[in-house]
């Protein structure tokens, strides 16, 4: 084929990953929507504050309410310095959203890489860089849960998980109280569609063999609750690996280039991550593994060949933190798969999705 129609063609591919547009056509792989153009939902349950790409998935988040994609909620933090939670209204006030409820479990691991740097950081006339609202409170999060899913229609929460299964697992064990009559076990069958985890380690795909014995992070750091909730939650589940984004790493030239206006606080946040965590700076190409959870549950269409689903199945982690799938016809959860092809088209879709300024 001449090279200007090797070109053309790839630009019409390329088009077709990245634009907004829906096919009328087009089918869902994920239950998360009632029409096409329909936001989703979301509840945002992170970790925030260790690694960045938690950051990365909130700005995603932004980016995609931007375009009337997604709804957010509120963020719900499991990382018990005081910092997080404020960097988190921090953030939301830079993308103009300062009144998203954030919700923190002060008994969680305590995690700073860059929380408080950034929310201490100062202009040239002293002020905040990056200020926190001055009415900002944060709430108790597992308390926050209850109230969101309360005033939810039935069915219409997605919930993101990218992080410990703390919140989520006290959330089953509440009872009714002034928030609602109804158990936590109740209000998330009720009100949740699905919950999007970063987490466990699946290699379903015979390519990702060398990921199967691997103890990820979001499970380990607390592994009785991240039992309760593949055990005990009621909805539907779909689990993005940590041989998922893994195997889409950031951009440097988009990250030294392409951030600007809000998402300046995305960029140095980046900075100030890297700066105490690698050698390599801006030339570092980090996972994207809890962005994975995001995009998968915003941009579901089929025809966007971002990624495809096992069969379902039980998850079930071990007492070392090792992820087991047993398929079943009948279970709740099923892993996300991707390709090649289907890497590359992801990793240029968080190009041109995250650095909008």
């Amino acid at each position: 084929m001449p090279r200007k129609l090797v070109r053309a063609a790839f630009l019409i591919v390329l088009l077709a990953a990245c634009s907004g547009a829906r096919s009328e056509d087009s089918v869902d792989l994920l239950n998360v929507r009632d029409a096409q153009d329909a936001p989703v939902k979301i509840i945002f349950d992170t970790d925030i504050g260790g690694d960045i790409d938690d950051a990365f998935a909130l700005a995603l988040l932004h980016n995609f309410q931007d375009r009337g994609d997604c709804e957010l909620l509120g963020v719900t933090v499991t990382n018990s310095i005081e910092a997080a939670p404020k960097y988190v209204a921090a953030f939301n006030a830079q993308y103009g959203r300062p009144n998203i409820p954030v919700g923190y479990s002060p008994n969680c691991r305590v995690t700073d890489s860059y929380p408080t740097n950034i929310i201490e950081q100062k202009s040239d006339d002293g002020a905040a860089l990056y200020p926190v609202p001055e009415d900002f409170e944060s709430q108790d999060a597992v308390l926050l849960l209850r109230k969101l899913l309360a005033d939810a229609n039935d069915g219409e929460v997605v919930i993101v998980q990218v992080g410990a299964f703390y919140n989520l697992a006290r959330l089953l064990e509440t009872p009714g109280d002034d928030v609602s009559p109804l158990t936590g076990l109740e209000l998330a069958k009720r009100k949740v569609r699905l919950v999007s985890v970063m987490g466990g380690a699946f290699a379903v795909d015979p390519t990702a063999e060398a990921y199967r014995k691997h103890r990820e992070w979001n499970v380990i750091c607390d592994i009785p609750t991240a039992q309760k909730f593949a055990q005990e939650w009621p909805t539907d589940v779909v689990y993005s690996g940590y041989e998922i984004g893994d195997r889409v790493r950031m951009s440097p030239v988009n990250l030294k280039n392409d951030y600007a206006g809000r998402s300046r606080i995305l960029r140095d946040s980046f900075w100030s991550w890297t700066s105490k965590n690698t050698k390599e700076g801006f030339d570092h190409r980090r996972p994207t593994w809890d962005l994975t959870s995001v995009l998968f549950v915003v941009r579901p269409e089929n025809d966007r060949g971002y990624f495809t689903l096992s069969e379902p199945g039980d998850v079930a982690f071990n007492d070392e933190g090792e992820t087991i799938f047993t398929p079943n016809p009948n279970g709740k959860s099923r892993c996300f798969i991707q390709d090649p092809t289907s890497r590359a088209r992801v990793e240029e879709a968080f190009v041109n999705l995250c650095s909008t300024p």
